[in-house]
C-alpha cells in the first residue's frame, strides 16, 4: 500500500500521520505515556495497558494445551511455538529457524559481522545488547 508520511530522518514511510508520530520517538526517545504505579514508562499507550497488568496480575490469555497464563496474545502464541516446534523465521543464508523473527535479527549478525551495540567507555561494539551490559560489568 501507499505509504505518503515519511520520516525525514530515516526516510522510512508509513500510511498515516499517526503511525509516523509513534516511529518518531524511536529517534527523539518520547514516552509520554507513564504507569502511574511505578513511573516506568512507554512510548505506546498500548505498550503502558499491557505492563499495568504486571501490577494487577491480570494474565487473560491462556494456553489450551498446558493450561499456562499470559499478558499478551503475542506472548501466547509465541508459547504455542514451544508445543508445536514452530520455527517460523528462518534464515537465508543459513536455513537456521527461530522462533522469534528477534532472535532471528540476532544470528543475522554472526554472517554480516554487525554489531550495533557500542560501549560509551571503551568504544568496544557488541551484536546484542545483553552482551553489552556483561561487558560493562567489568568497568
Amino acid at each position: 500500500g501507499e505509504r505518503p508520511y515519511g520520516c525525514g530522518q530515516c526516510g522510512k514511510g508509513f500510511r498515516s500521520n499517526s503511525e509516523l508520530t509513534v516511529h518518531r520517538r524511536r529517534h527523539t526517545g518520547e514516552r509520554p505515556y507513564e504507569c502511574p504505579q511505578c513511573g516506568k514508562s512507554f512510548s505506546r499507550s498500548c505498550h503502558l495497558m499491557v505492563h499495568l497488568r504486571c501490577h494487577t496480575g491480570e494474565r487473560p490469555y491462556g494456553c489450551a494445551q498446558c493450561g499456562k497464563d499470559f499478558r499478551t496474545s503475542s506472548c501466547l502464541m509465541q508459547h504455542r511455538r514451544s508445543h508445536t516446534g514452530e520455527k517460523p523465521h528462518e534464515c537465508g543464508r543459513c536455513g537456521k529457524g527461530f522462533v522469534l523473527r528477534s532472535h532471528l535479527k540476532i544470528h543475522q549478525r554472526s554472517h554480516t559481522g554487525e554489531k550495533p551495540f557500542e560501549c560509551q567507555q571503551c568504544g568496544k561494539s557488541f551484536s546484542t545488547g545483553s552482551y553489552l551490559v556483561v561487558h560493562q560489568r567489568f568497568h
